[in-house]
């Protein structure tokens, strides 16, 4: 896989041995959880983070790099129902999970600019309208109109009708971002454990108990940062989340001359279809391109030959590109798209949901239970706030019912 042949040496943490106690016990670890361990070690808390295999092997170490800003909210219909004041709260928000980011990337090819690019004109339009009422009602002022004459600045292919280009957006190498912030917690004396699959998890009146194979940790508070991976750990989170396949392919390193003409401003690009693809330009050059409609979380065999097809599409000039790696991983998608936070009673949180924009919000979120357990909860309240749904039809119907909506909204991207 790419991330990992260009990441450097892993975290090589040693599995969980014999029983322990902790102040907090985080089970997951990608950026949910490793930012709660980081910001409670670093506010002098004794938390020790079980990750199943390695550190980043779910989706915080395989996704597409992207950085976007903000919810996943209609800001118009928000301010409706819930005043103006409460949504230009979450908005911000939104902008404090990426200066958050920002504020801990080190080292991990951290590079400014996103694009959303509209496949139609009635996509550039709700845009437009959408981006006029972020600065006009709202006061936030980092997105720009880029009209369908003025999108070779920053993308030369897809035929799209216009886009936004966001300021505060970018992308970066996630699996990078991911052990530097591991490093920055085992700095601050956080307890990590690779190779330490929860196989138990209880909860008693002083806190919860947690059991691998192999040990067991007794702790104050517990925190639940599995997304799409949760499985069999906990039927109540696995019902509010949609596992569902992502496919990335990097080409080979392309010459300077290509590239730039490709992707002039470097800027990752998003389009606005709901079976999306997205793409960016790595540090060493190469096209990294997600794509494809995929509607089940069983990945397909020849993910190369699945996306390639949707990247010339973009961009036919590398019908000759080799593709020197593709990978595939689970994305925890919600019903209304949020991320959810919260509690399973007594003392074990969880964050989970994502749904696309988890290399922004899954750090703030972890920070945001690792603040809440420390005394200041405004954070967290707002977010658990926030509209929370399961999905429909229990665990043999969840699926079906997710890919007729898949096919519902494939067909009308088809017909824009």
């Amino acid at each position: 896989m790419y991330y990992i042949s260009t990441a450097g040496e892993g975290l090589n943490s040693p599995p969980l041995q014999g029983e322990t106690v902790a102040d907090a016990v985080v089970i997951g670890g990608g950026l949910t959880g490793v930012s709660a361990a980081y910001h409670l070690a670093r506010a002098g808390a004794d938390v020790v983070v079980l990750e199943a295999e390695t550190v980043g092997a779910g989706a915080s170490g395989r996704n597409g790099g992207q950085l976007i800003p903000g919810l996943r909210l209609d800001w118009e219909q928000a301010a409706r129902d819930w005043g103006l004041a409460r949504t230009q709260a979450l908005y911000r928000l939104g902008l404090d999970a990426r200066d958050l980011v920002w504020a801990l990337a080190e080292d991990c090819d951290l590079t400014p600019g996103h694009l959303y690019a509209c496949v139609s004109d009635r996509h550039f339009a709700l845009a437009r309208a959408e981006a006029t009422f972020i600065r006009e009602t709202l006061g936030f002022d980092h997105l720009d109109v880029v009209e369908r004459a003025a999108l070779a600045r920053h993308v030369t292919g897809g035929g799209y009708a216009g886009g936004l280009y966001d300021r505060l957006g970018g992308h970066f190498h996630p699996l990078k971002f991911l052990r530097g912030l591991a490093r920055k917690a085992l700095a601050a004396d956080a307890r990590l454990h690779e190779g330490s699959r929860v196989v138990a998890l209880e909860q008693g009146r002083n806190g919860v108990t947690v059991r691998t194979a192999t040990g067991s940790v007794r702790a104050a508070a517990g925190i639940v940062a599995c997304d799409a991976l949760i499985g069999g750990l906990s039927p109540h989170l696995a019902r509010a989340i949609m596992p569902v396949a992502s496919y990335c392919i990097a080409t080979e390193p392309l010459p300077d001359e290509q590239a730039a003409a490709l992707l002039p401003g470097r800027a990752a690009v998003a389009d606005s279809r709901f079976a999306l693809d997205y793409y960016r330009l790595s540090a060493d050059n190469r096209l990294l391109f997600s794509g494809g409609e995929t509607y089940m979380h069983t990945p397909r065999r020849d993910v190369a030959a699945f996306v390639r097809p949707h990247m010339l599409r973009v961009f036919p000039a590398l019908a000759d590109a080799r593709i020197d790696f593709a990978w595939s991983g689970l994305v925890g998608i919600t019903p209304n798209r949020l991320p959810q936070i919260g509690r399973l009673g007594g003392a074990l949180y969880f964050a989970h949901g994502y749904s696309g924009q988890g290399c922004l919000l899954a750090p703030f979120y972890g920070k945001a239970i690792a603040d809440h357990l420390r005394g200041d909860s405004d954070v967290y309240e707002c977010l658990s706030a926030l509209p929370a749904f399961s999905w429909p039809g229990g665990d043999l119907l969840r699926g079906p019912l997710y890919t007729l909506g898949m096919l519902y909204y494939a067909l009308r991207d088809r017909l824009g």
